[in-house]
């Protein structure tokens, strides 16, 4: 089967290309996947898989960073002046827009999920010769909107391994999901799919990422670098006021917010481990002569753990609040995108080192863990929900060759990343009768 494998999976490269340029040239941020969620759906719908979608695999009151109304339905609009299927348009109406596809094999076995994201960042893109999207035409089409993390090569992936499966289904056992995340920049959209319970039934979990810094052929079967991590908007609100003629009328909404920065950023590190810290955007004032009567703060919290991160937290609402009331103004807090840690399962992660080393020969090499610098991500949510069930769950990266550092306007990887990611993913299905779990 292994020959053939890698047989099928050469004939889809060109469509692995296909899809992954095309969502790239036509980028799409979170909650705006609409374009992109449509023909994920329809693609799976014709493989043959049962589809849920929507509200039925997103919590609506736990999605974070959801934009305006407004916003949704003008993005809604150009999705489908840019292709969106509209048939499946209304299962994602209103910023819905996840899906979980599953293959049940009808015969025992575990029920495996594998995620991948599908979101862009809210960027733009670099427009010059040197750049390859620009030079061979797949550059994004939105402004402020580009797959500059890869997320257009892991939906890629998830249809790439969705047609493998499906062809070799006799040979398969067990259930198989596949969950298309949106959101996952900002961390926002994983804890709506798990709170509608979309990982409830899953045995075993992996979420995969490219790139990160992985030198190209190796394989990182259990990412543990990820911090826990909270993302606020704050918004002092005071009264203005004419700073010559009735200062004392004021109450200053900036200064709240500038005596705040300074004491977030003076919170204690932990003995326990790594934390972070960081006001990124603080607003305020209209005019030289006006007391500031608003400001707004975009503020995000990480520690190595999930208590170091929560201590990080706390302290902060307790500076926040100490701001607002030297100098007399009200405020609140929205919650706009949070991750936990969550330390991959080791033995689920030996039976994936011990796959990949033995079947899969594009890989130059295969390690356990790495050391890499610490971000954070919303998969951490699947993990450990399906840790909590009982379960297994890990973080794969594939490591790939990159034109400039994630999150880089000029951000491209080597595609020949995506079928091995398929034949490596499609490996740990095929031979899951195999996994011990104790």
């Amino acid at each position: 089967m292994d020959i053939l494998l890698s047989e099928s999976i050469q004939q889809i490269a060109g469509k692995l290309q296909s899809w992954r340029r095309d969502f790239h040239q036509f980028a799409e941020s979170g909650w705006f996947e609409f374009r992109t969620a449509t023909i994920v759906a329809d693609e799976l719908h014709r493989l043959g898989y049962s589809l849920k979608m929507g509200k039925e695999v997103i919590k609506a009151d736990s999605r974070m960073g959801v934009p305006s109304e407004q916003a949704l339905q003008a993005q809604e609009q150009r999705a489908i002046k840019q292709g969106a299927l509209t048939a499946w348009l209304p299962h994602f109406s209103g910023g819905f827009t996840g899906i979980v596809a599953t293959l049940d094999t009808g015969k025992p076995g575990p029920t495996l999920a594998v995620r991948v994201d599908m979101d862009a960042l809210d960027q733009n893109e670099a427009q010059i010769h040197q750049h390859l999207p620009y030079a061979e035409g797949f550059s994004s089409c939105n402004a402020n909107m580009m797959h500059a993390c890869g997320h257009d090569g892991h939906t890629a992936i998830g249809l790439g391994l969705a047609h493998i499966l499906k062809k070799y289904e006799s040979q398969l056992t067990g259930k198989i999901k596949l969950i298309f995340q949106p959101a996952e920049e900002g961390t926002r959209g994983a804890k709506s799919m798990v709170e509608a319970g979309v990982v409830d039934d899953v045995d075993l979990f992996i979420a995969i990422h490219i790139g990160l810094g992985v030198p190209q052929g190796e394989l990182v079967c259990g990412s543990d670098n990820f911090f826990a991590t909270t993302k606020i908007d704050v918004t002092y609100r005071g009264v203005a006021a004419h700073s010559g003629a009735k200062p004392e009328e004021g109450k200053n909404a900036l200064l709240a917010a500038a005596h705040a920065t300074l004491g977030l950023h003076a919170i204690a590190h932990h003995s326990e481990g790594s934390s972070r810290i960081n006001v990124g955007v603080l607003r305020a004032g209209i005019g030289r002569n006006v007391i500031p009567d608003y400001a707004l703060m975009k503020v995000e919290t990480r520690g190595k753990t999930n208590e170091i991160n929560e201590f990080v937290y706390h302290q902060a609402l307790n500076i926040i609040d100490g701001a607002a009331k030297m100098q007399g103004v009200e405020y609140e807090i929205a919650l706009m995108g949070a991750a936990q840690s969550s330390p991959p399962s080791p033995a689920w992660v030996d039976f994936i080192y011990q796959q990949a080393q033995q079947y899969i020969s594009e890989l130059s090499s295969v390690v356990k863990s790495r050391q890499q610098p610490a971000g954070s991500e919303d998969a951490t949510y699947f993990m450990e929900r399906v840790k909590a069930n009982g379960g297994q769950a890990t973080y794969l990266i594939f490591g790939a060759e990159l034109s400039a550092g994630h999150h880089n306007e000029r951000f491209d990887f080597d595609e020949n990343v995506m079928t091995t990611a398929v034949k490596t993913l499609a490996t740990i299905a095929r031979h899951l009768p195999y996994f011990d779990a104790t």
